[in-house]
């Protein structure tokens, strides 16, 4: 069914403007039956945060911003799904055009700006499927105009905590000016206090929500110092490397497109985001999990990540070009490994080769 669901929407999708494509695939993923997907392979199970995912690939944040389809994509076999960003309030994000393909790169340009219909319409709709199962995390942000953006997240926190898997404070994206100010040491150090606090003060009436950080992949490495010393001492429960890039690779052949203002992801972004798992991995000493994302589009990119430190591996850009046929891919890649190297889970060769990759020259 998956099979035949790519080779019927992905040409067409590529023909339609980059959002209106994205548009059209949610309301697909609308109409799929509500079919039990084919259980994992046991091998694939990890406990991380203390959550049991049937399977380590999950959809990324950007792709499913308002929740309107986390169950579909469930059911095609992605081991959690990550909803959002959510804000306090509605906004439309950017004018358009701000989604652009590099079809020669295999990339995308992004500068959506934390569209989506908030807090409000969101909490309703996963409100409506908490009964369904399955892990859904929601990732958190702060309106453009917000007066306080501490307390956006604080609020986000208190509303979504008794129906989300997790939560991901997104201090990363490069689409809303200042944003990524919140990387900082000292407006970390406070936002990650008053987020947590938020968390430990509903968790009687919602449980224990893990709470995840998502940075960029555009830190210096004294940067990356600080941040992970506020996050292993404030006790955050994971950390998500990483969002899109400003840089523009020398090697991108789109040169015209890569000219567009945003995000850079899908292929280009592996080498760098992939270093950037590692130098996080070597730095957090078993402290918590991470979550590897940024340009794995094949079972060797999935991998190359998980040893590079990733629990966990997250996509979303690759689907543009490879199809939803790529979940199943990688998974049967990964299943192979395991077993043709004699290995139990993947948890066996997590950050296997974090200190080989730190130790080469930085991606340009």
């Amino acid at each position: 069914m998956i099979r035949a669901f790519d080779q019927l929407s992905l040409p067409l999708l590529r023909w339609l403007d980059a959002e209106d494509a994205h548009r059209l695939a949610i309301q697909g993923l609308k109409l799929l039956p509500a079919i039990k997907p084919r259980p994992d392979d046991a091998k694939l199970a990890v406990r991380a945060f203390g959550l049991n995912f049937p399977n380590p690939v999950g959809m990324a944040a950007g792709f499913d911003k308002n929740a309107e389809v986390p169950d579909a994509l469930l059911r095609l076999g992605f081991g959690f799904v990550e909803i959002g960003s959510v804000t306090p309030r509605p906004q439309s994000g950017n004018p358009r055009p701000r989604l652009f393909r590099l079809e020669r790169d295999e990339a995308v340009i992004n500068r959506m700006g934390f569209n989506n219909d908030g807090a409000e319409i969101v909490l309703r709709r996963l409100a409506g499927r908490a009964n369904q199962g399955g892990i859904v995390g929601v990732n958190v942000g702060a309106n453009k105009d917000s007066a306080d953006r501490v307390a956006d997240y604080v609020r986000l926190i208190e509303t979504f905590a008794p129906v989300a898997s997790y939560f991901t404070v997104n201090i990363s994206s490069p689409n809303t000016p200042g944003l990524r100010n919140l990387q900082q040491a000292a407006q970390l150090d406070e936002l990650l206090s008053k987020v947590l606090e938020a968390r430990d003060r509903v968790r009687r009436k919602a449980g224990d929500t893990p709470v995840l950080l998502k940075i960029a992949p555009d830190l210096s490495l004294a940067e990356l110092d600080d941040v992970v010393h506020v996050a292993r001492s404030r006790g955050v429960d994971g950390m998500i490397v990483s969002n899109t890039t400003l840089a523009r690779p020398n090697s991108l052949r789109e040169q015209l497109r890569a000219k567009e203002q945003g995000g850079l992801s899908g292929r280009p972004l592996f080498r760098l985001s992939t270093r950037m798992v590692a130098e996080t991995f070597v730095r957090v000493e078993g402290a918590f999990p991470l979550i590897g994302v940024g340009g794995i589009d094949t079972g060797g990119a999935a991998l190359t990540k998980i040893r590079a430190g990733a629990s966990l591996i997250q996509l979303y850009s690759s689907l543009v070009y490879k199809g939803l046929g790529l979940v199943e891919s990688i998974k049967a890649d990964l299943t192979s490994t395991l077993l043709r190297t004699g290995r139990d889970s993947l948890s066996e060769i997590v950050g296997a080769d974090a200190a080989t990759i730190t130790a080469e020259d930085w991606p340009v």
